[in-house]
């Protein structure tokens, strides 16, 4: 096999960027959950964060196609800070183990039933047996004698208003925030400057691009959740200290790697936001938009709160011990399985049934995936689920919504369009999916959120079908071609006329 020397450096730079951010992203939620933050405030976090996603990634992606110069300039200064800042995750203090086991933060069980979580003295003080907490556990004073299981003080446990006061709470904000947000910008920049290095009409070679990005990040994100364990060890208390040691040196190993990448002159645009106005005039291009915002609705709750599921069930099955183990397992099962099929054919499925068709069917392998996570009782059955979903849904639904937008931006404004699409994805959707997310799950629990999701899912693949039929260009209609359709931008003038070819 000849290696493609001119897309090494891109290869590169996707397998590094997104090994480091393995160790790191998935577990930013169940991290805060140890801190002490409830579901509905991370919910709330959740939300927030993403509509700095939409408001970020356009003015990047617009200062990219402004200052096409300094593009790589710009690029290598925001893959340092987004770095730095995920590391100073590691500056903030762990809670003791026995603040989590004795000051209210303990789910105490016999072997018939679950009692609500609640303090160490509420349950104990209502015992009548001999053995004692404080044999257990020194700081607590009264008699028990249920197995008590150490979890976060994330859960309801009356006023914990000091806590969202303090100075740790806000630091991971702070720092989580600044770090998603600059992995959020630089996704979107990856996939441009790759488009940029691809060339016109190569969209559809994407996917076998991107796929060294998924193998980084199955790989390192399943070696980071078993360091994290052993780390640890017995204690109730996860240290991610080696997560995040493991993302540092794969940051540094793609910054050294980006030095190396020669981005290919552009064409300018004369004025982007006329162009990008002029763009969003288009029926079947406003469709693509609006149900872009409903991807991130349905891939919010499965990026933001399936561990946050996965560890409810464990501490119900008592399966705690192995639980980040059990949640790197996942990330590799998601990654290098269908996920790494998907991303390599993405490209024949898009030229097989078009870009409408297939996002019509990623809807439906989400309505599939989340109606399956919601049957889960023991969670290591969501290792399978995720083998097999991850490729028919994100996987193929990324690669369809990056290579779409790629494929209608005007000239000169690549990033910017980027920039538009992802924030509304990951940005808007996000936002709108998290924040219902967070509320659902309190209301509802985990399996009944995840078959509200699943619902919607199915509902968006009828109805993009239906409007992606009323709604779709003259020429996708007309053409009887199996090989479905291309869109294709040569100018903001002839856009206004056609946006799509038969293949």
């Amino acid at each position: 096999m000849a290696i493609n020397y001119k897309l090494l450096p891109v290869k590169a730079h996707f397998f590094f960027f997104m090994a480091g951010m393995g160790p790191v992203l998935p577990f930013l939620p169940v991290f805060g959950k140890q801190l002490g933050i409830s579901e509905v405030v991370m919910g709330i976090i959740t939300s927030i964060l993403p509509i700095m996603f939409l408001l970020a990634k356009p003015v990047f992606g617009y200062a990219f196609d402004l200052f096409r110069g300094a593009r790589k300039a710009l690029f290598l200064a925001l893959l340092m800070s987004t770095t730095v800042f995920f590391v100073l995750l590691t500056s903030l203090p762990l809670p003791a183990e026995s603040e989590t086991r004795c000051n209210g933060y303990l789910v105490c069980q016999n072997q018939t039933s679950l009692l609500n979580l609640t303090t160490c003295q509420d349950v104990c003080s209502g015992s009548e047996n001999s053995s004692t907490c404080e044999n257990l556990f020194p700081e607590c004073k009264q008699s028990c004698n249920f197995t008590c299981l150490p979890v976060s003080p994330s859960v309801d446990h009356g006023d914990n208003t000091q806590f969202y006061k303090g100075m740790i709470f806000w630091l991971y904000v702070i720092f989580m925030s600044l770090g998603s947000i600059g992995f959020n910008v630089i996704n979107s920049i990856s996939d441009t400057i790759c488009f940029d290095v691809l060339g016109d009409g190569q969209e559809k070679k994407y996917g076998k691009q991107r796929v060294w990005g998924t193998i980084g990040f199955g790989i390192f994100a399943l070696l980071g959740g078993y360091a994290v364990d052993v780390y640890s060890g017995d204690s109730g208390i996860k240290d991610y200290t080696p997560a995040f040691s493991i993302a540092l040196v794969c940051m540094i190993c793609d910054v050294i790697c980006c030095f190396t990448l020669k981005l290919p002159p552009l064409p300018r645009s004369e004025n982007i936001v006329k162009d990008m106005v002029e763009l969003s005039k288009h029926p079947h291009i406003a469709v693509f938009l609006a149900f872009t915002v409903l991807v991130g609705i349905c891939d919010s709750f499965i990026i933001y709160y399936l561990f946050w599921f996965l560890e409810d069930l464990a501490i119900e099955h008592n399966y705690t011990e192995n639980i980040k183990l059990l949640e790197g397992i996942t990330i590799a099962a998601e990654t290098l399985g269908a996920e790494v099929i998907f991303f390599i054919f993405s490209g024949k499925i898009l030229a097989r049934i078009g870009y409408g068709y297939c996002l019509s069917l990623c809807f439906f392998a989400y309505g599939m995936r989340l109606g399956l996570l919601s049957l889960l009782s023991n969670p290591w059955w969501v290792i399978p689920i995720e083998l097999a979903m991850q490729g028919p849904t994100y996987a193929l639904t990324y690669t369809t919504i990056v290579a779409y937008a790629s494929a209608i931006s005007p000239p000169g404004t690549s990033a910017t369009t980027q920039g538009i699409v992802a924030g509304l994805d990951d940005g808007l959707g996000y936002a709108l999916g998290s924040l219902s997310g967070g509320f659902l799950y309190r209301w509802l629990k985990g399996n009944n959120t995840l078959r509200v999701y699943s619902a919607l899912a199915f509902v968006c693949s009828l109805a993009h079908t239906v409007l992606y039929l009323m709604f779709r260009h003259p020429s996708q209609a007309a053409t009887t071609k199996p090989k479905g359709v291309e869109v294709e931008y040569k100018s903001p003038e002839l856009a206004k006329e056609t946006t799509v070819s038969a293949s």
